[in-house]
């Protein structure tokens, strides 16, 4: 049923393009989406060896009575690590860890990589694979990549061919349509000391996902944020409210900031690329919030290729234990972090000539079955490996999708601080599914009305 479903998307994305200049794939290269690809562009077969396994697209079915942002089970519990990567077998595994991952191991003699048995659990409704097939060959790059233009309600680009089409890949991935979270943030510095900088609400609107939308429709703004900060105490009732725009260049992204101080709300275009991220107490990066945040154009993208990494996934053990279990002195407990081999894409990020960025150079690996960033590192001006971020994604079958926005965070590797940011751990509400959130939610006037105290 889903591939016939899928086909007849197909055959009605081919004739209203009929192949049209500047489309991003032909409709002969799309109908790979129903044969040797996934339905969000992915490889359906598995590796050689058999330790990355076919894609079969199946849901996992959640206990009865269960309510969306309760704790989900873990779908693999009995399961033990297949390998574990310490700095002393580190070289026999080089080839599928990232630079980053390979400098923590080096780092600190208490840092482990477990890998466990390959599950591709990324799966999406049958409305997002059937609107990916017609991005296919009607979605467009503008501005220099900057923007695009004929995507809705899918993957705007499942066949990339550079940097920028990977990128929005990201930026456009399947999270789900109106979801909240309870979340906190932790972070340690070198010397093991350990503090909460931020915990609050967490409210997404993917207007870009919306059911009863469509490409005529869609009004431009792929994404609806609001974060109402609740803790510490020096900064509850503090909140931001963003709307990120597909085409900015036409529209542009708004950001806004409510200080409890200055009671008002202000528009706030500073909060973006390596201006020091206050959530993080100014370890990371505005940028590299959620893996990718804001514009990233002052950066050249070069699509590398795709290989086979060992990146963290399916982590529910990592979400539902105890912050003192999570967190240790210089780097999250390994013996909760769940590591599978994967197939990624490489895409190289380099600092363009007479552009500033205390980051001259990034390389970011996307999950071939989500395009979610999984993974990336990060040198400094003097070609310093500095930075290494990562996503502790989770398999929720009530969206359905694997989603890496329910965890994330990064390592300094140069001060040996680090931080987690999103962490739902012995909180309510992790990523809980709402019904249509009213527009004026994420207005600037709702914005003040909810940080005034």
């Amino acid at each position: 049923m889903k591939s016939t479903v899928l086909s007849c998307a197909l055959l009605a994305s081919m004739t209203l393009v009929s192949h049209s200049a500047g489309a991003a794939v032909s409709a002969e290269e799309a109908a790979k989406l129903n044969t040797t690809l996934t339905p969000l562009g992915a490889e359906r077969a598995g590796n050689k060896d058999g330790s990355i396994p076919a894609w079969t697209g199946t849901v996992t079915r959640l206990p009865a009575g269960y309510k969306s942002g309760e704790p989900r089970p873990n779908p693999f519990p009995a399961e033990k690590p297949v390998l574990s990567i310490t700095a002393g077998n580190m070289a026999a595994h080089a080839d599928k860890l990232s630079d980053g991952v390979k400098a923590l191991l080096q780092k600190y003699p208490s840092y482990r990589v477990d890998v466990y048995p390959t599950h591709r659990t990324a799966v999406a409704p049958q409305r997002v694979y059937d609107n990916t097939a017609r991005n296919a060959t009607r979605a467009q790059l503008q501005d220099g990549g900057q923007g695009v233009q004929g995507a809705y309600g899918g993957i705007p680009f499942p066949l990339a061919k550079d940097g920028n089409e990977a990128l929005w890949n990201h930026r456009l991935a399947w999270l789900g349509n109106n979801v909240t979270s309870t979340v906190r943030v932790f972070m340690a510095t070198a010397d093991g000391k350990r503090s909460m900088p931020s915990a609050g609400n967490q409210t997404w609107h993917f207007p870009y996902y919306d059911q009863d939308g469509s490409l005529e429709k869609f009004q431009g703004y792929y994404l609806l944020g609001k974060f109402v900060t609740t803790g510490p105490g020096s900064k509850a009732g503090e909140a931001i409210l963003v709307h990120e725009s597909a085409d900015p260049a036409k529209q542009p992204r708004n950001l806004w900031q409510y200080l409890v101080r200055q009671r008002r709300v202000r528009k706030a275009p500073s909060v973006a690329y390596d201006t020091p991220d206050a959530v993080t107490s100014g370890i990371g990066l505005t940028d590299e919030a959620f893996n990718l945040f804001g514009p990233l154009d002052k950066h050249e993208l070069k699509l590398v290729g795709k290989r086979e990494m060992y990146i963290p996934y399916n982590n529910t053990m990592a979400a539902q234990v105890k912050v003192d279990e999570l967190l240790g002195a210089n780097h999250l407990n390994p013996d909760l972090v769940r590591w599978e081999l994967h197939r990624v894409w490489e895409v190289e990020a380099t600092l363009k000539a007479g552009q500033r960025h205390v980051v001259s150079k990034r390389k970011y690996y996307f999950d071939e079955d989500t395009w979610q960033i999984m993974i990336f590192d990060g040198w400094d001006a003097k070609g310093q490996l500095w930075r290494t971020n990562y996503t502790l994604a989770v398999y929720l079958a009530d969206v359905p999708a694997v989603v890496g926005n329910t965890m994330w965070g990064g390592y300094d590797l140069q001060t040996g601080a680090y931080y987690i940011n999103m962490a739902p751990n012995e909180l309510p509400a992790n990523y809980k599914q709402l019904p249509a959130i009213p527009a004026s939610f994420f207005s600037p006037e709702t914005l003040a009305s909810e940080g005034a105290r």
